[in-house]
């Protein structure tokens, strides 16, 4: 008789546990950037973004199949180097995350997209920009901004046809991205009938170029195009000055961030610098990045430096379709997700096509002026 009584006062115990777990489902949401190492501030924040969706969506109370979903934001760190990056996705796959928002850099995204294709889970990177991690065949891979065909192909074909560049020079960082994006500008400025005179090389940890801009100096540029990040374009500025360059210079959307001045010394002239980030609202849908920028601010106390918004849409985009398939499992959420169409996010209107990667996406151009970034145009 006891061991029968202990044995249904199990069962009640048991069943009570399962009705809690029946009313909720947890969702874990891996995030991946380099909040360590150079670009740390670049890392914090996409970081932040995730964190920000994920906080508001918890407040907001969703439900995912008839259950309350509880979100949970799981943080790696890859320091931007693309061993750390596996080893980062791999741990992301083992604790069984329900979807992955990241990489950062294209040299990370691209090795950690096969681990998450092994496991079926779905990637959405918020920044990557080279092409090829789209173009690999995998289901699980999509991207929230324009890659860097149209990005470097856009900045190649201002130079010549908007600044009037004549003798064109390039620096790449033989990163993915700064490799890939200082190629595609320059099929850009050919496409115009420009010319390119001169492609120096350096690294993503280089802090003299001393070298490489003094042999660029004969060639009397009078636009330098670098492929890489905002941690190295800016001691570059700096020594572009100290030598009397004079050239307008260009870059991608890994230079074009807010801190571009400070990371100078201040060595910027007004309307010296041009870059491009993906993305771009007009009209109606700014409101809606102004307001995310507030927000942000108003709970980090820090500015905005880039990517921030796109991880937030990220976010949202996954959840969403998580939302209509009824369910966080990724197989069941997947082709849904492939199927976003017509979503109105912070950065502007998000549809993917059949590779993955955001359809129509369009870019903004900026300047500096009086050590502020300055917005130029939005671009298709």
């Amino acid at each position: 008789m006891h061991h029968k009584f202990n044995v249904v006062v199990g069962a009640i115990a048991l069943a009570a546990a399962g009705l809690a777990s029946a009313q909720e489902v947890v969702v874990k949401i891996g995030h991946v950037g380099p909040t360590s190492g150079s670009i740390a501030q670049l890392g914090k924040d996409n970081e932040n973004g995730a964190r920000m969706a994920i906080e508001e969506l918890n407040a907001k109370g969703v439900t995912i199949g008839g259950k309350k979903a509880k979100f949970e934001l799981l943080a790696e760190d890859d320091a931007a180097d693309p061993k750390q990056g596996t080893a980062a996705a791999q741990k992301l796959v083992d604790s069984k995350v329900n979807g992955v928002v990241g990489h950062l850099n294209s040299g990370t995204t691209i090795p950690a997209s096969k681990i998450y294709s092994d496991a079926g889970i779905p990637q959405i990177s918020p920044s990557a920009t080279n092409p090829k991690y789209t173009r690999q065949g995998y289901k699980t891979t999509f991207r929230v901004v324009a890659d860097d065909v149209h990005l470097g192909g856009t900045l190649g074909r201002y130079a010549v046809d908007s600044l009037k560049g004549k003798n064109i020079v390039l620096i790449d960082d033989r990163t993915a991205y700064g490799q890939g994006v200082a190629d595609e500008f320059e099929k850009g400025v050919k496409s115009k009938g420009g010319k390119v005179l001169g492609r120096e090389f350096t690294n993503d940890k280089a802090t003299d170029f001393t070298a490489i801009l003094t042999n660029l100096k004969a060639k009397k540029p009078d636009i330098i195009f670098f492929g890489g990040m905002n941690a190295v374009a800016g001691p570059m500025l700096r020594q572009m000055k100290q030598l009397g360059i004079n050239a307008k210079f260009m870059g991608g959307d890994g230079i074009c961030t807010a801190d571009l001045p400070d990371l100078s010394q201040g060595s910027i002239a007004d309307n010296q610098v041009y870059c491009a980030e993906a993305g771009g609202v007009e009209g109606a849908q700014k409101e809606g990045m102004t307001k995310f920028y507030a927000d942000y601010k108003k709970k980090f106390g820090v500015e905005v430096q880039i990517y921030a918004p796109y991880v937030y849409d990220a976010v949202n985009v996954m959840v969403a379709a998580m939302v209509k398939a009824n369910s966080a499992e990724p197989a069941k959420y997947l082709p849904v997700l492939a199927k976003t169409s017509g979503y109105k996010g912070v950065t502007g209107t998000i549809s993917f096509d059949e590779k993955g990667d955001i359809k129509n996406g369009a870019l903004t151009l900026y300047t500096y002026k009086g050590g502020k970034r300055e917005q130029v145009a939005v671009v298709r």
